[in-house]
């Protein structure tokens, strides 16, 4: 795709001009500049180098360096773009549309030299990073996961069903990245070194104390006491054959490492009996749940991360897991939860 590399060069040239234009900060300017409510530098640089040992075919085609980069400093600043894989796509450009909400940017815009600015003012350093792979990646238990639920629930946990796939999810990234960027290592030994993008701490700043589900463009939107952003999130919410409840409700309980029961009473879809899938990432909440007053509905994890925001939900609020989790150990039993068509309407 000739085009989107020439946007990619371009781009690059346009992060190197924010760069040049990125003011130091002197201890004496750091107290006046936070008085003044201006954002003072936390890091000046961006690292959008290759490291030596991931080959230049793993940016071929539309995978992209400076797409990568604003996916991993968005996830840094808790706006999360869901998978990081290094292709602009529904949820890359949801989160940097509630990015530029939060930092007072124009709304309008996508990958631009002022948004870069501001990424890289509160989040930049280096991109990738090098991982050791250790004994708890590989020893498992791994799981073959079946596609039928009744199958899956003969299982004794629906288990990651490789270290590969454990490591993508533990670094929030898309599977066929994490292979393109290390082509020839072993994911299954111990010491072998392989190449992440730079990982965050996983903890929300304080509690959550209001959540909202906006229908209107797929996300979920986590505020503190005081009404200000603490994250927002990609999320499949509904179809129109099972649509997401409406208005306000709380949370009831979170369960952080749930089975998932289906009762077929009611249902037009599942099989005909009553089945307990029991818990793990690969069953269909994830294994993360955070039950809602409303009776069968919650907000949980997902076992296939790279279709959130693509796919329908039988009416429930679906998140990577990793998103997932971060709000779970975020709430508390009466949170909050306001389903709305758009920015701060219930619906």
């Amino acid at each position: 795709m000739p085009g989107f590399l020439l946007i990619d060069r371009i781009l690059v040239v346009l992060i190197a001009t924010a760069l040049l234009c990125v003011p130091s900060v002197s201890p004496a300017q750091s107290t006046t500049d936070a008085e003044a409510g201006i954002e003072t530098t936390q890091s000046e640089s961006l690292d959008l180098k290759i490291p030596p040992s991931v080959p230049e075919t793993a940016f071929s085609g539309a995978r992209s360096r400076v797409v990568l980069a604003a996916q991993v400093m968005l996830d840094r600043s808790r706006h999360s773009p869901g998978v990081i894989d290094g292709l602009m796509g529904g949820n890359t450009m949801r989160a940097i549309q509630h990015f530029r909400r939060a930092r007072g940017l124009p709304a309008e815009g996508s990958i631009d030299p002022q948004l870069m600015r501001s990424l890289i003012n509160s989040q930049g350093g280096e991109i990738f990073q090098t991982y050791t792979i250790t004994r708890d990646d590989v020893d498992g238990p791994f799981f073959r996961v079946p596609d039928a639920m009744s199958a899956m629930a003969a299982l004794e946990r629906v288990g990651w069903t490789s270290p590969q796939e454990l490591i993508a999810d533990r670094f929030h990234m898309d599977q066929d990245l994490l292979r393109a960027l290390n082509p020839e290592a072993d994911f299954s030994r111990v010491g072998t070194r392989i190449t992440i993008v730079a990982h965050r701490e996983e903890t929300l700043p304080s509690q959550v104390a209001r959540i909202e589900v906006r229908k209107s463009d797929n996300s979920v939107v986590a505020f503190d006491e005081r009404g200000n952003i603490l994250a927002s999130y990609p999320a499949t919410v509904g179809s129109a054959q099972f649509p997401s409840p409406s208005g306000s409700m709380e949370v009831v309980a979170v369960a952080p490492d749930a089975n998932y029961t289906f009762d077929p009473s009611g249902r037009e879809w599942g099989p005909d009996e009553t089945l307990i899938v029991p818990p793990g990432p690969n069953n269909p909440v994830g294994g993360i749940w955070i039950d809602l007053s409303k009776p069968g509905y919650g907000i949980h994890g997902s076992p296939d991360p790279q279709l959130i925001g693509k796919t329908a939900s039988h009416g429930c609020v679906r998140l990577t897991n990793w998103d997932a989790k971060e709000l779970a150990d975020a709430v508390r039993q009466g949170t909050r939860v306001v389903f709305a068509n758009q920015a701060g309407g219930a619906s």
